[in-house]
């Protein structure tokens, strides 16, 4: 082989070694970008949850055929209790919800302990103290957060709880008799 084919050669080898090595540095940054750009969506959201901001917020960064499920798929018993639980559209299913919340619970605490954020998916975690203002019963969850980022706007948003205790903060009486398996014997909870 004459010098000049070595030369060519040696470029385009070296030629290709750059592409390979900066192409996944450069789709990295631009992942890494579009994960902090996802996460700080919904942070700006959660920071605007506030009844003289929420709706303001949910037009802004809420797409117009989002999706927001909350607790549940659909559960016609806890919409009763939680008017808000389901699976409801648009940017007014994320506000409604929190400007519902604040008749029924005072918000004592809500602390969110870890943020991930993976191209357009975001997940949230933590937990809330909420007091319910009919029967001024207290209770702790654990929450999460699901949620999908496209284009700057969240298109979908997945809310979980402990509904067993947000539903049970407003029992005034009553219990159930429950039997968990063919094996067990029934139980009561919810005792007064």
């Amino acid at each position: 082989m004459n010098i000049p084919k070595i030369k060519s050669l040696f470029a385009a080898i070296t030629l290709a070694a750059c592409i390979v090595t900066v192409t996944p540095v450069v789709a990295q940054s631009t992942s890494e970008a579009q994960s902090a750009a996802s996460l700080a969506v919904v942070m700006e959201f959660l920071a605007n949850t506030a009844p003289d901001k929420v709706e303001a917020a949910a037009e802004k960064l809420a797409a117009p055929d989002a999706t927001y499920v909350s607790l549940n798929f659909d559960n016609p018993e806890l919409r009763e209790i939680l008017p808000w639980t389901g699976t409801n559209k648009g940017p007014k299913a994320f506000s409604s919800l929190f400007l519902q919340v604040q008749d029924y619970w005072k918000i004592e605490d809500f602390t969110i302990s870890t943020k991930i954020s993976s191209g357009e998916d975001v997940a949230i975690f933590g937990k809330f103290t909420y007091r319910s203002v009919a029967v001024d019963q207290v209770f702790t969850s654990p929450f999460s957060i699901h949620a999908k980022v496209r284009d700057g706007k969240m298109t979908y948003f997945q809310f979980m709880e402990d509904t067993y205790a947000s539903a049970s903060s407003f029992r005034q009486s009553g219990a159930w008799t429950v039997k968990t398996s063919a094996n067990a014997a029934p139980f009561t909870v919810a005792a007064d």
